[in-house]
C-alpha cells in the first residue's frame, strides 16, 4: 500500500506536504504510511484517494 500511495501521489505530481494539506493528515503521519512504518486506516485511505482523485479501488488493487 506504501508504495502505491507514493506512486499515485507522484503521478500526480504532488509533494507529500501538499497531499497532507489536501487530506487534513499530518505530514508525519503521511510519510510513516509512505514509508510502511504505519498502516493507514480505511478513513485515512478515503481521503487519500479523495485528494488523489482516484478510486479507493484503484488505490487497493492488489493488495
Amino acid at each position: 500500500m506504501a508504495q502505491r500511495i507514493r506512486a499515485f501521489r507522484k503521478l500526480k505530481g504532488l509533494t507529500q506536504q501538499e497531499l497532507a494539506v489536501r487530506t487534513g493528515i499530518s505530514l508525519a503521519v503521511l510519510g510513516a504510511i509512505e514509508r510502511g512504518n504505519r498502516r493507514a486506516e480505511e478513513q485515512i485511505l478515503i481521503k487519500i484517494s479523495e485528494a488523489l482523485n482516484i478510486t479507493l479501488q484503484e488505490l487497493k488493487k492488489n493488495n
